[in-house]
């Protein structure tokens, strides 16, 4: 399984219930720093980007987790409910730097794509009264398999034919 695939069956189990979009990304971010050291890699959070910061700040960006794997390239991931071109940019940037670049995108959707080479993992979320929350997707429940049998109606007490 590539790493894209296995971070987003790792996300697909995850739940949450009432968070704000502040602590629903938390929560995916730290989801995330989970997976990636379950792995066996360092992981880094808010980890130094190769892409500078916009005029007239100064420096480099910041990745939302960045994964150091021993026999394989870094991975860089970022992680947003809205869709923003500069984050589509910052990942272009890591990518062509050797890095494996994922979008995580979580919420309501849809989700645009972003170019190749970076990979998109997506959270789907639901809001509600203002807040988010994940909903399980769960198989419908099992019914009896014994086959239903046609009932005679029955005659209610005090009520005959007659009456």
């Amino acid at each position: 399984m590539d790493t894209a695939h296995s971070l987003e069956a790792r996300l697909a189990d995850l739940r949450f219930t009432d968070l704000s979009n502040d602590q629903a990304t938390a929560r995916i971010i730290e989801e995330i720093a989970d997976w990636g050291s379950s792995l066996g890699w360092r992981v880094y959070r808010r980890a130094p980007s190769v892409f500078p910061l916009p005029p007239p700040l100064k420096g480099h960006s910041v990745l939302d987790v960045a994964c150091a794997r021993p026999s394989a390239a870094p991975i860089a991931i970022e992680v947003d409910r809205l869709d923003r071109p500069r984050t589509v940019e910052k990942l272009l940037a890591e990518a062509a730097a050797g890095r494996e670049a994922i979008w995580v995108r979580w919420g309501a959707g849809p989700f645009t794509p972003p170019p190749l080479p970076v990979h998109m993992v997506t959270r789907p979320a639901v809001r509600k009264s203002g807040t988010w929350s994940t909903e399980a997707v769960l198989p419908p429940p099992r019914h009896s398999d014994a086959p239903i049998e046609s009932a005679a109606p029955a005659s209610l007490p005090g009520l005959g034919a007659d009456e």
